[in-house]
């Protein structure tokens, strides 16, 4: 992929990212912070149901697509499956006395389930379609398809203030529906070259089986790994409230900024990797790889130590401590890129067993680091437990991938994700009380990557003077 494709799949994380910073500080001073907390309660499910009813043939596209001459046939075998099943549960569900709103909101109304409803199959229909487009590499459609619904949102939020309409929780779901269903309603336009071929393939039940082989392990493994992303959310509604709920959906909203990076990279590395595994060439650059994504991740997490206090300029007062709680926020999305780059021979040698085990065993660590410190610290704790989960999950997808294909370096790796776990920990539980020694603290590990990557800087230097001259 080169750079000008890079650059195509780019926009949309950046793009949406930068709505993003305008969409949070409207909803925090429009809606109540009960409202916010049952928003992120919407999207705890609405990533439940996607990666459940995937069965886990969302990842098995991706890993046949370059060795499948039939795409459509490919399509229609891993999805349909999937968005059946899911059809079915959720007719249940919404013809179950409005069991949905009363366990997501703890609210009694049929609207509010049925918008529900909406949102949670054209996400997962999003999620099938979208692929299309990141393996065909089609950068500009995808990143279009990103940007669209964040500024609808922006503009429909906007509205309801300029209209003062009413600032409760089932105007926030209209608006979150109709963000929704245009992203999904572009992708279809955008791939229905693809869907429409797919809709004369016939399901081939054997091969379905052998990509259920593959899949099936990973339906456990989202389990565990939607686990590890939600029971924060989860037991923050059960353990403190959706006060504090809202004030940790917003900081892990912030975070998403170097969620930009996880998304350019995740789209990017996917399709490359598996292309090297097929013609069995490039993968002796695995390690480079990791080495600028690990200088990459050190990066943010020290700007976000250092700068994290710009965003209490934008929110409510009441909304002050999100500063604190968001520099532990970034762990997820910043140790779960890093681990992309670890856990390939995971991915090549089809142990996809490995993949679960490692989602499973970080996902207990946070269940009971969540049960011990949400009591206790509220937002800050589910913060704490959850970056320190996913430094688990990290390790732990590193050391299977090492067992089950090739050992790599790991003391730089190992050294640095630790002193970034203990700043961040530090800063969200002590960071007001011992804002100038964390600031010297990041600076710090901040000028050290000029002395342990320097090679990659040169490297960096010299490839764009390279482009330059070109």
């Amino acid at each position: 992929m080169n750079p000008r494709k890079i650059a195509a799949f780019a926009l949309g994380p950046l793009g949406g990212a930068v709505l993003g910073l305008i969409t949070i500080p409207l909803m925090t001073w429009f809606f109540s912070k009960e409202d916010i907390g049952r928003l992120a309660m919407l999207n705890v499910v609405t990533s439940f149901c996607t990666l459940f009813f995937s069965l886990g043939l969302d990842q098995a596209y991706v890993r046949e697509f370059n060795e499948i001459k039939s795409k459509p046939k490919l399509f229609k075998v891993t999805f349909f499956p999937g968005f059946v099943l899911l059809l079915i549960v959720l007719c249940i569900f919404i013809s179950s006395d409005n069991l949905i709103s009363k366990m997501l909101f703890e609210l009694d109304s049929q609207l509010l389930s049925l918008l529900v409803s909406i949102v949670v199959l054209s996400t997962f229909i999003t999620r099938f379609l979208s692929l299309i487009l990141r393996m065909n590499e089609r950068g500009v459609a995808y990143s279009m398809s990103q940007l669209l619904p964040k500024l609808i949102l922006i503009l429909i939020i906007g509205a309801y203030i300029a209209f003062s309409a009413r600032n409760n929780i089932t105007n926030l779901l209209i608006a979150n529906v109709s963000a929704t269903l245009i992203v999904c309603i572009v992708y279809a336009w955008s791939t229905r070259d693809e869907w429409l071929a797919s809709l004369n393939e016939s399901i081939d039940y054997k091969y379905l089986k052998s990509l259920a082989s593959f899949g099936m392990p990973l339906v456990f493994g989202g389990l565990a790994f939607w686990g590890l992303t939600a029971i924060d959310k989860i037991l923050l509604t059960k353990l403190s409230n959706f006060e504090e709920l809202a004030l940790y959906s917003v900081a892990v909203s912030f975070a998403a900024a170097a969620a930009i990076f996880q998304s350019v990279f995740s789209i990017v590395w996917a399709p490359i990797v598996y292309k090297w595994a097929a013609v069995g060439e490039g993968l002796e650059n695995i390690y480079k790889v990791n080495r600028y994504v690990l200088l990459v991740v050190i990066i943010l997490f020290c700007l976000g130590g250092l700068f994290s206090w710009v965003i209490t300029f934008v929110l409510p007062s009441n909304y002050g401590a999100v500063q604190w709680v968001l520099i532990s926020c970034l762990g997820l999305p910043l140790f779960y890129t890093l681990s992309e780059t670890t856990i390939v021979g995971v991915g090549v040698t089809r142990r996809s067993g490995f993949a679960m085990l490692a989602a499973l065993l970080a996902f207990i660590v946070n269940l009971l680091g969540n049960w011990w410190l949400i009591p206790i610290l509220g937002a800050k704790g589910a913060a704490v437990s959850t970056c320190i989960s996913f430094w688990l999950f990290f390790i732990l997808r590193t050391e299977f991938a090492i067992y089950v294909w090739k050992p790599m370096p790991r003391l730089i790796l190992y050294s640095y994700t630790s002193l970034l776990v203990i700043g961040a920990v530090v800063s969200t539980i002590y960071g007001e009380l011992y804002n100038n020694y964390l600031t010297l603290f990041w600076s710090v590990i901040l000028l050290s990557v000029f002395i342990f990557f320097k090679t990659e800087f040169f490297e960096a230097k010299s490839w764009i003077i390279s482009k330059r001259l070109s």
